[in-house]
C-alpha cells in the first residue's frame, strides 16, 4: 500500500483541543516563533516543499522572495488560497473538511515569517460546507490564543475558474473581478496603494494596474503571501520535525507526498494522499479501485491543464520531474480516468471549449485562438472534420 496520512487524515478531527492531543497541533507553530524568520525559511526550503496548488513553484523561495520585498510602510497579507476550480479536482475541499486545523497552523507560520499582519482564507462562496467548518475553525484558533495579533478572516469569492489564480484572487480581495493582474503578488499584494479611476466597489473594471511596486519602485506597495490549502498543510510539521523528516517520503526530487483526487470511469471515485513517486496506474488503483469490470484505461486526464496521458504512460511516477518527462505535469493531484467506453476525443473537445470560455480575454489570441481550436475540436468530435 502506498496510501499514507501526512496531510489527509483518515477521519476529520473534530475541534482543535482534538488536534491538540492526537496530532501535536500547535507545536510547530511554538517552535516556529522561536526561531528567526530566516531559519524557518531555510528549513522549509531545505525540505524541498513545492506548491501543491498545480504550478509546483518551490515554496522555500516563495517565502524568501516575499520576504526580500516587504515594504517599509504596510504589513504583508498571508492568503490561504482554496478556491479550488480545476475540473476533477476536491482534495483541497477534503482536507479543509478532514482537518482545517494544521492549513490555519501553516498560514500562521508563514505570517511570522513575512510580519503578516492578516491571513485571508479564500473560498468560493459556493463551498458551503468548506466556508462553515473553516469559519468554526478560525473562532476555535482565535480563543486558543495562536492567532495573536494576527487578524483571520474567511473571504468568501465568486465560482469563476480565474478566481483560482493567484493575482486573479489579490484583484477580488481588492474589490474587483477576478482578472489577472501583471504584478507579481511579491511585488503588489492585497492592500491598494496606486491611484485607480475604476469604481471597485461596482465590481465593475478590468484590472488596469501595471505598477510594480517593491524596493527598486517608487510605490511601497506590501506584498502577499499566496499558498494552496495542501502546501500550507505540509508546513507545521515540517517545521516540528525537521526537512529530513519531511523528505523520508517521496523521491529526492519530489518529496513528500500528494493528495490526489481520482475520478471518471474507475470503481469508486475518491481522494486520497500517496507517496510521490507511486506510479499514476498505483494511484488509480489505490484510490479509486482501478478500472470499471471488463473496461480498458485508454487515457488519463490530469485536470485540464496538463496534457492526456496515454495508457502506455500510466506506469509513470508521481513526480514532478517524471511528468514533465513525459510531456504532462504533476498539477493539482487531479486525475480523470478515460476507458474504452468513452470518446476520447469529445472529452479533450470539452475540455477546450472549457479553457476557450474560461480564458479572462485580456489577451486576444487566448482567447480568440482557444475558441477556434474547441471549434475544431468539436467538429473532430462529431467526425465533421476535413
Amino acid at each position: 500500500m502506498t496510501i499514507t496520512h501526512r496531510v489527509l487524515h483518515p477521519k476529520p478531527i473534530g475541534s482543535i483541543d482534538e488536534y491538540i492531543r492526537h496530532l501535536a497541533g500547535g507545536q510547530g507553530l511554538e517552535r516556529a516563533r522561536a526561531l528567526d524568520p530566516w531559519d524557518v525559511i531555510d528549513i522549509v526550503e531545505s525540505s524541498g516543499l513545492r506548491g501543491r496548488g498545480g504550478a509546483g513553484f518551490p515554496t522555500g523561495r516563495k517565502w524568501r522572495t516575499v520576504r526580500e520585498n516587504l515594504s517599509t510602510s504596510l504589513p504583508a497579507t498571508v492568503v490561504v488560497n482554496a478556491a479550488e476550480g480545476e475540473p476533477g479536482t476536491f482534495k483541497d475541499r477534503t482536507i479543509l473538511r478532514r482537518n482545517p486545523y494544521h492549513v490555519l497552523e501553516g498560514a500562521l507560520i508563514a505570517a511570522h515569517v513575512c510580519e503578516a499582519a492578516q491571513v485571508v482564507v479564500a473560498l468560493k462562496r459556493s463551498f458551503e460546507t468548506e466556508v462553515a467548518r473553516m469559519r468554526a475553525a478560525v473562532d476555535e484558533v482565535k480563543d486558543a490564543g495562536w492567532a495573536g495579533a494576527v487578524d483571520v478572516i474567511v473571504f468568501e469569492g465568486p465560482d469563476a475558474y480565474l478566481y483560482g489564480e493567484e493575482t486573479a484572487l489579490l484583484e477580488t480581495l481588492d474589490g474587483r473581478l477576478p482578472f489577472p493582474r501583471i504584478s507579481p503578488p511579491f511585488r503588489r499584494g492585497v492592500t491598494e496603494v496606486v491611484e485607480t479611476s475604476v469604481d471597485v466597489s461596482s465590481g465593475s473594471g478590468l484590472s488596469a494596474h501595471v505598477e510594480m511596486a517593491g524596493p527598486d519602485h517608487e510605490t511601497s506597495a506590501p506584498p502577499a503571501l499566496i499558498d494552496n490549502v495542501e502546501t500550507l498543510a505540509n508546513v507545521p510539521r515540517i517545521i516540528e520535525r525537521g526537512a529530513e523528516w519531511f523528505r523520508s517520503e517521496g523521491t529526492h526530487q519530489s518529496p513528500g507526498t500528494i493528495v490526489c483526487t481520482i475520478t471518471g470511469e474507475v470503481e469508486r471515485p475518491d481522494v486520497g494522499e500517496v507517496m510521490l513517486g507511486t506510479t499514476l496506474r498505483q494511484a488509480i488503483e489505490e484510490i479509486g479501485g482501478g478500472p470499471k469490470p471488463g473496461r480498458e484505461i485508454v487515457a488519463v486526464l490530469p485536470g485540464v491543464s496538463a496534457a492526456m496521458v496515454p495508457a502506455a504512460a500510466l506506469d509513470t511516477p508521481l513526480t514532478y520531474e517524471d511528468m514533465a518527462a513525459i510531456g504532462s505535469g504533476l498539477g493539482s493531484g487531479s486525475y480523470y480516468v478515460i476507458d474504452d467506453s468513452v470518446d476520447a476525443v469529445a472529452a479533450i473537445a470539452g475540455v477546450s471549449r472549457f479553457l476557450a470560455i474560461e480564458s479572462c480575454g485580456q489577451c486576444t489570441p487566448c482567447k480568440v485562438d482557444g475558441l477556434a481550436l474547441a471549434d475544431l475540436l468539436a467538429r473532430v468530435a462529431r467526425s465533421d472534420a476535413t
